[in-house]
């Protein structure tokens, strides 16, 4: 499958657990279906929000290979391969690679702060241990570590270094991005909040935590601002900024791996450092859900209202 395939809404999946901690690969195969039916456009596999710090390297692999399984070919697949050492990232690179997966997320090394040259020395060498798709993943606040638009301007000239994850917020780096490396960048949003924004200024989708919980929504908001609808995008990302807002009110993804708890999708298991999410916040959590499902259920009934008119 094509890199230009990942646009649109894609899902940074959680881990399914049970309350023992012991990942359960039969929630996770459910979860995956249920976005091939909500017509989710991509899956990424052991990130961030599917608790990747956490994971054995042989977890790791089992939920790569139930993914790729599972999707057969449908939607394309990530895996969330980065680490804070090369030689690491590499190695796992290359171990996503033999199950299939059709690319790879990347993130900035954290902790050890390089310089904007170890950046280009260590996605260099990452892309070149493999033929798969490389996507970096810039992420400041979380690596300690900023991936500059001149330095991905640098790494275009590495052909399977294909786009960028951008969560800085600032949407004006896309302009400075298509500038210095010629619009060859797949540019995936990796903020809810700001996706609509995102795509406007010449972005191509949104790496999502919010379509954990509502994947039809996030799907039809990013393929209004594909097409161009601003009206609609805008209008249905209003409808979802409660929810967005309330599945970052702790570290993520305890609340998304609550509210699909308490939806019934998966069981209660988180690991640690992370725990579950605090009592004054749940009740937070299961408002932004029913107001987010109120509203789109009254616009659906307003279309097809106005459909038959």
């Amino acid at each position: 499958m094509l890199s230009g395939g990942f646009t649109g809404s894609i899902v940074a999946i959680v881990t399914p657990m049970l309350a023992s901690g012991e990942v359960d690969l039969g929630a996770f195969r459910s979860l995956i279906l249920w976005h091939l039916q909500a017509g989710t456009n991509g899956i990424v596999v052991h990130g961030t929000t599917g608790e990747s710090a956490t994971l054995t390297p042989a977890e790791k692999l089992d939920l790569l290979r139930v993914a790729v399984d599972t999707v057969a070919g449908r939607i394309p697949v990530m895996a969330g391969t980065g680490s804070c050492s090369t030689a690491n990232t590499i190695q796992e690179t290359r171990a996503a690679a033999s199950c299939g997966v059709d690319a790879c997320l990347v993130v900035t090394p954290y902790y050890n702060r390089p310089t904007q040259q170890g950046l280009y020395e260590h996605y260099k060498a990452v892309a070149e241990s493999t033929e798969l798709p490389i996507f970096a993943y810039n992420v400041p606040r979380r690596t300690g570590c900023d991936l500059q638009p001149a330095t991905l301007a640098s790494l275009a000239h590495v052909q399977n270094i294909v786009g960028i994850k951008e969560a800085t917020g600032d949407v004006q780096r896309i302009d400075a991005i298509n500038a210095l490396a010629r619009d060859r960048f797949i540019l995936l949003s990796g903020d809810d909040a700001n996706a609509v924004d995102f795509i406007r200024n010449g972005g191509h989708g949104v790496i999502s935590v919010t379509a954990n919980v509502v994947p039809e929504l996030m799907q039809r908001m990013c393929a209004a601002a594909l097409a161009s609808d601003f009206n609609l995008a805008i209008e249905l990302n209003e409808k979802l900024a409660l929810l967005h807002a309330a599945l970052m009110a702790e570290s993520n993804p305890i609340p998304t791996k609550w509210a699909l708890n308490h939806l019934g999708k998966i069981a209660s298991g988180i690991r640690l450092p992370l725990t579950q999410l605090s009592q004054p916040l749940q009740s937070m959590v299961i408002k932004a859900i029913e107001k987010t499902e109120w509203s789109f259920t009254e616009t659906a009934a307003s279309t097809q209202l106005n459909a038959a008119g």
